[in-house]
């Protein structure tokens, strides 16, 4: 079998959802393309030998001294000691490693349903960040946003805990309850979320005509299967209805599927590269445009903010490179690697940051993002508008929305185009 690539918001980050099915390190959307063969086991390379006699020295020093007995679980043990060596590479929260139960999970996360509270984490600088709230989720109608800080869990700090642990803490079958006690990195104001655990069900698309103009507003919540699919629908839609131009949304889009970003972006650009791959020997693939799939070809401009990750970035960095559109909102969240998942004998994977991501005119993104040309930032307490909420909603009503990004992008794209406006 060839190996499996995942494309991480979240550097694999600890990019997960905390769903019910979300892979702890996995991320929401593990951008995947195929499964590598397990690694031989019991072959200890003989340089190695003395580090692996340390390891037994440190286990059977346990087994026989320590004090708690309940506590000495043998494969609790190893998958700590395993976790511990990936965390020693220094790719804190993107390289990681995965129990049995969090691969079943990460294998859920892409059929579009979760059960939780919908948020995408990752570990960064030893906190606990939100990536991204995902859309319609108890957490985005909690009002829990893009970089918040969790402190607590059930009123129990997760300081210096495992990322699994805390993981394990959140997550919870719908109708269950959660708290979480968030710090705003902005003002540094600490609140408690009461949150109840629920079914969710993703739409990975949605959009609607700007009121007062001929702009479709298209946002990509998520780049799950058959997004670029449903985006295509949604594109032909718009031009029917009218639509001269397109804003697309790619705000608080924790990233995906890897096919899908390559398809959506190809969606937009007639030819080129939509990033390129560099391996650890230096060597750069190319990852060209398909030309399958159906051109829209309609002015366009991007919006981005630090929830903008993983296949997000992809999308946002080709789409900018090719002159195709503008970015405009804050610098994205740099997922910029590829991870191959290498499964263990007993159900568990290693999952290791193998290529990065480069964007066609050869910049990394990884740990930095993408700054947009149009650096637009939101009033503090505004969120981002979404398609879904600008039903009824009138032109004047959207002059005064405040969401200063969808506002600027509007204004971009009708300076050189009155016949936008109606």
């Amino acid at each position: 079998m060839t190996p499996r690539h995942y494309s991480y918001r979240l550097r694999l980050a600890v990019v997960l959802f905390l769903t019910f099915v979300v892979g702890i390190v996995t991320g929401v959307a593990v951008d995947r393309q195929s499964v590598s063969d397990i690694v031989r086991a019991c072959s200890v390379p003989t340089k190695a030998v003395p580090d692996f006699r340390l390891m037994a020295e440190a286990w059977n020093t346990i087994q026989q001294h320590y004090v708690d007995r309940a506590a000495v679980i043998p494969r609790h043990i190893a998958y700590g000691a395993i976790s511990g060596m990936v965390n020693s590479l220094g790719d804190t929260g993107h390289s990681t490693f995965l129990t049995p139960s969090m691969v079943r999970e990460e294998r859920e996360s892409l059929r579009g349903q979760f059960a939780g509270i919908g948020i995408e984490v990752q570990m960064k600088k030893r906190q606990l960040l939100i990536v991204a709230p995902i859309d319609g989720s108890p957490a985005q109608r909690a009002g829990l946003e893009a970089g918040d800080i969790i402190l607590e869990v059930n009123g129990r700090s997760i300081a210096g805990q495992p990322i699994n642990k805390v993981v394990g803490e959140i997550k919870g079958p719908p109708g269950t309850r959660v708290s979480l006690t968030i710090r705003d990195p902005k003002t540094k104001k600490v609140r408690e979320f009461h949150l109840v655990r629920a079914h969710i069900r993703l739409s990975s698309v949605t959009w609607h005509m700007l009121p007062g103009t001929r702009i479709a507003h298209v946002r990509i919540a998520l780049f799950s299967k058959g997004t670029a699919k449903a985006l295509a629908k949604a594109l032909e839609a718009a031009q029917a209805q009218g639509a001269k131009a397109v804003i697309l949304d790619l705000r608080n889009d924790p990233g995906g599927l890897f096919d899908e970003a390559i398809d959506t972006a190809s969606l937009f650009l007639e030819h080129g590269n939509v990033l390129l791959e560099r391996n650890v020997r230096g060597q750069v693939r190319n990852v060209p445009v398909r030309h399958g799939t159906p051109k829209f070809m309609l002015p366009m401009e991007v919006l981005v903010n630090s929830g903008t990750a993983s296949a997000a970035e992809i999308v946002a960095g080709a789409l900018r490179d090719a002159g195709r559109a503008r970015l405009i909102g804050q610098t994205t969240f740099g997922t910029g690697t590829v991870l191959e998942s290498y499964p263990l004998s007993d159900g568990s994977a290693l999952v290791l940051a193998v290529q990065e991501w480069l964007t066609p005119h050869g910049r990394s993104f990884w740990h930095h993002g993408i700054t947009p040309s149009q650096v637009v930032a939101l009033p503090a307490g505004v969120s981002p508008l979404q398609p879904d909420a600008e039903h009824g909603m009138t032109a004047q009503q959207l002059q005064h929305s405040r969401d200063t990004q969808l506002l600027r992008a509007v204004k971009l794209l009708s300076a050189h185009q009155p016949s936008l406006r109606t």
